[in-house]
C-alpha cells in the first residue's frame, strides 16, 4: 500500500510497516535521524536550485511602519523568499509556509491585497538565509508573525493566492512534482522560464486549491520541521503588534507615499544636495592591549611640574579650574574623545532590525563595551573644550549604505558641559545627551567624572535607552606607578520594554594581580528578574554571557585585531571647510607643538585660547550679555540639552533619499 510520510511517498508493504518488538531502539533512532536528514535536504535542494519555482514577481509589502515597500518574491515549496532585487540577489527574508495561514484582505486602493500570518502571532520568518545569510539587506522593519502584501492586479494576486495555497497545504508534494519535472528541463535554461512552466503544470493537474487531492494526501499529509527540532527555540515572544483588520483607520494607512512609486525596480537617482566634505581620518591611535598601556613613568621634569600643580589643590578638591601641563595631554578635544563609542555603530544598526527584546538589549550592551578599548598610550587626557566648540565626524556603513552622524559643541564652561548628537535616520537610530565633566583629587589619586546620561532611540520602535558613564581613576600621582583604571557602576535601561543592564567595572585591589585589572561583571534583567550574567575585562580580554534560564556561558565581546579592522572608517570634516571653533583648527597650535614635543610652546599657545575665552567672558559680562550656543538648545524645565535640529522621523524609504550634514545641520533629502 501507498503511505505519505513527513512529505515522502513509500511503498511499505503491511509486514514491514509494523514494528516487530525485537526491532532495537537503537534502530529506531537511526531510521529517526536518517529521515530528518532526508527531509532538510530535500528542503535545502529546492531552496537552492534555481530551477524549482513556483513563482517569482514584484511584490509590494507592508512594512510595520504602514508604508510599503517593492520587493521581489520568489514563491518556492514550502518557502517564501524575498529580495530586494531580482538581480543581484539582496536577501531580505524568508518567510516559512509550514505554519502559516493565508486570506483575502480587502482593501479601497487599486491592486488586490492579501494577508499570510501565523495563527497564534508568532514569527514566520527564518533564522538564516537559502546560503547561510545571518542578516538580510535593510529594508523598512517587516512585521514578525505576518506580511500584508498587494499584487499589482486582482487576477496577478489571484494567482499568487492560489499557488500560495498550493505551497500552504501540499509543499512535499510540490517538492515531489517539481524535482521530478525539473530533471526534464534544460539544466541551462532560465529561471523565468522554468517557473512559467511549472506553473503551468500545477495548473494542469488543477492542484491550486487541492480539491483533487488524494483523500489519504488530505488528512495524513504533514510538512516537515523546516529547521530541524531546535528551530523552535528561535521564537519571537516580542513580535510586533497586530495589525488591525478592519476598515477604519488601518485601512486609512493604506493611503501611503509609495502608490506614486513605478511598477519597476529602478536606481536611485542623481542627488544634487550641497553637503560637508568629508574625508576618511589618515591616522589612528588604538593604544596597546594590557595594563602596561595604562601605566606611565613620570620624568623628573615632569615630576616637579606635578609638584607645582598639587600645590594650588587639596584632596577632596574640584579640579576643573585648576590649569593642567601639557605634557599629560592627549592632542584631541574632549568632544572629539567622546566619539571613540560609534566606530563600531553598526551594532546599533543590527539592534534597530531585531524583533526580540531581550536580544536587543544584548546588542545595545555590546555596542556599548565597544567604546571603551580605544585609548591612547599611557595616561593621557583630552583637551578641555572652550565654550562655543564644536566637532563634526561621520562613519560610512557599508553594508547598509548609510552615514552616521556625530555632532558635538561645549554649551557650558562654568561648569564644563559637552552636549552630544548622534543620527543615523536610514538605520533606524538616533542618541543625544550631555556630559558634565569634574575631576577630584585625592591626594595619590584623582577621579574624572562624567556626570550625566545618553539617550539611544531606536526611531521605529520608539524605545529609549538610557545610560550612564563610568569613571576614570588615575592612582600613583606622588608614590608608585601612575596607572589608569575605570571605575563605577553603569546603568542601561529601557522603560518601555522593562529590559535593563548594569555593568560595574572595578578597580585593581591592593593586593590584586594582572587578571584583576579592567575586570567587569554585570547583568542584563527583566523587571527584577536577572536573565544572563556578564563576567569580564573591558579592553584586551574576551566578555563571557552566561544564561540564568539554560546555564549556558559563551563568548558575548572580545575587541581581537580582526575586530579591530573590521571597525567602522570614521571621516572628518575637511580642514579648510572648518570654521574657527571647530575643534582641529581651533586646537591645531597646540596639537602640533605636542606631537613636536615641545612642552613649552604647548603651554603657550593653550594659555593664548585660555586666555582669549576669560576675555570674552568678561567682555559678555560687561555688555550684559548671555551666551548663546549655536547647536544646541537647553529645556528650561528638566535643564536637559538638546540639539536645535533633531529629526526623530522612522526613515521614509520611498520618500527619503538620503541624510547628510552641512554647517552643522543634520538634514534628509526627499523625493517630494
Amino acid at each position: 500500500e501507498s503511505k505519505l510520510f513527513n512529505g515522502s511517498e513509500k511503498d511499505i508493504s503491511l509486514s514491514s510497516s509494523k514494528l516487530t518488538k525485537k526491532e532495537s531502539l537503537k534502530v529506531q533512532k537511526k531510521n529517526y535521524r536518517e529521515e530528518k536528514k532526508r527531509a532538510t535536504k530535500e528542503l535545502l535542494s529546492t531552496i537552492t536550485d534555481p530551477s524549482v519555482i513556483v513563482m517569482a514577481d514584484w511584490l509590494k509589502i507592508r512594512g510595520t511602519l504602514k508604508s510599503w515597500t517593492k520587493l521581489w518574491c520568489v514563491l518556492k515549496p514550502g518557502v517564501l523568499l524575498v529580495y530586494k532585487t531580482p538581480k543581484n540577489g539582496q536577501w531580505v527574508g524568508t518567510v516559512l509556509l509550514n505554519a502559516c495561514e493565508l486570506i483575502e484582505r480587502p482593501s479601497k486602493k487599486d491592486g488586490f491585497c492579501f494577508k499570510l500570518f501565523h495563527p497564534l502571532e508568532q514569527s514566520i520568518w527564518a533564522i538564516k538565509g537559502p546560503k547561510g545569510e545571518a542578516v538580510g539587506s535593510i529594508t523598512q522593519p517587516l512585521p514578525s508573525s505576518y506580511l500584508i502584501i498587494r499584487a499589482a492586479s486582482e487576477s496577478d494576486g489571484r494567482c499568487w493566492m492560489d499557488a500560495l495555497e498550493l505551497a500552504l497545504k501540499c509543499s512535499s508534494l510540490l517538492k515531489r512534482t517539481m524535482i521530478r519535472e525539473g530533471k526534464e528541463h534544460d539544466l541551462n535554461s532560465s529561471a523565468d522560464s522554468t517557473h512559467v512552466s511549472l506553473y503551468g503544470l500545477l495548473r494542469a493537474n488543477n492542484l491550486h486549491s487541492g480539491e483533487n487531492l488524494p483523500e489519504i494526501e488530505r488528512h495524513h499529509f504533514k510538512d516537515q520541521d523546516m529547521y530541524s527540532d531546535k528551530s523552535d527555540k528561535e521564537n519571537d515572544h516580542d513580535h510586533e503588534e497586530s495589525d488591525n483588520d478592519g476598515l477604519g483607520k488601518s485601512e486609512e494607512s493604506d493611503s501611503d507615499t509609495s502608490e506614486r512609486q513605478d511598477d519597476s525596480y529602478v536606481d536611485p537617482e542623481p542627488i544634487d544636495i550641497k553637503e560637508t566634505t568629508y574625508l576618511e581620518q589618515s591616522h589612528e591611535e588604538l593604544g596597546e592591549a594590557g595594563e602596561a598601556a595604562q601605566t606611565e613613568v613620570v620624568s623628573e621634569e615632569n615630576k616637579s611640574l606635578i609638584w607645582t600643580l598639587l600645590k594650588q589643590v587639596r584632596p577632596g578638591m574640584d579640579l576643573s579650574k585648576v590649569v593642567l601641563p601639557t605634557f599629560i595631554l592627549e592632542p584631541r578635544s574632549f568632544l572629539d574623545k567622546l566619539s571613540d563609542y560609534y566606530y563600531h555603530a553598526d551594532f546599533l544598526s543590527e539592534a534597530a532590525l531585531e524583533e526580540n527584546a531581550y536580544n536587543r538589549m544584548k546588542k545595545v550592551v555590546k555596542w556599548y563595551l565597544s567604546g571603551f578599548y580605544k585609548k591612547p598610550k599611557g595616561l593621557k587626557k583630552p583637551y578641555n573644550p572652550i565654550l562655543g566648540e564644536t566637532f563634526r565626524c561621520m562613519w560610512i556603513h557599508p553594508r547598509t549604505n548609510s552615514k552616521t552622524f556625530y555632532i558635538a559643541e561645549q554649551v557650558s564652561h562654568h561648569p564644563p558641559i559637552s552636549a552630544f548628537y548622534v543620527s543615523n535616520r536610514k538605520d533606524g537610530f538616533c542618541l543625544s545627551g550631555s556630559i558634565l565633566a569634574k575631576s577630584k583629587f585625592y591626594g595619590n589619586s584623582l577621579s574624572a567624572i562624567l556626570d550625566g546620561e545618553g539617550r539611544l532611540t531606536f526611531l521605529n520602535r520608539g524605545e529609549d535607552y538610557v545610560m550612564t558613564m563610568p569613571y576614570a581613576h588615575c592612582k600613583g600621582i606622588l608614590y608608585g606607578t601612575m596607572t589608569l583604571e575605570l571605575g563605577g557602576t553603569v546603568n542601561i535601561t529601557c522603560e518601555k520594554t522593562g529590559y535593563s543592564a548594569t555593568i560595574e567595572f572595578k578597580l585593581k585591589p591592593f593586593l590584586g594581580n594582572n587578571d584583576s585589572v579592567n575586570q567587569i561583571s554585570g547583568k542584563i534583567k527583566l523587571g527584577k528578574e536577572v536573565l544572563a550574567i556578564l563576567e569580564g575585562h573591558w579592553v584586551s580580554y574576551e566578555v563571557t554571557i552566561s544564561d540564568k534560564k539554560t546555564d549556558v556561558s559563551e563568548m558575548f565581546w572580545n575587541p581581537t585585531s580582526d575586530i579591530k579592522q573590521r571597525r567602522l572608517p570614521r571621516y572628518t570634516v575637511k580642514f579648510e571647510e572648518q570654521d574657527d571653533f571647530e575643534s582641529e583648527k581651533l586646537w591645531q597650535q597646540v596639537t602640533r607643538a605636542i606631537n613636536n614635543k615641545d612642552q613649552t610652546e604647548a603651554t603657550q599657545e593653550k594659555y593664548v585660547l585660555e586666555e582669549a575665552q576669560r576675555k570674552s567672558a568678561k567682555e559678555r559680562k560687561l555688555k550684559g550679555e548671555e551666551w548663546t550656543c549655536k547647536l544646541f538648545d537647553q529645556d528650561s524645565v528638566t535643564g536637559e540639552w538638546h540639539y536645535k535640529y533633531a529629526d526623530t522621523r522612522p526613515w521614509d524609504p520611498l520618500n527619503d533619499m538620503i541624510q547628510f550634514e552641512k554647517d552643522g545641520t543634520i538634514q534628509t533629502k526627499v523625493r517630494h
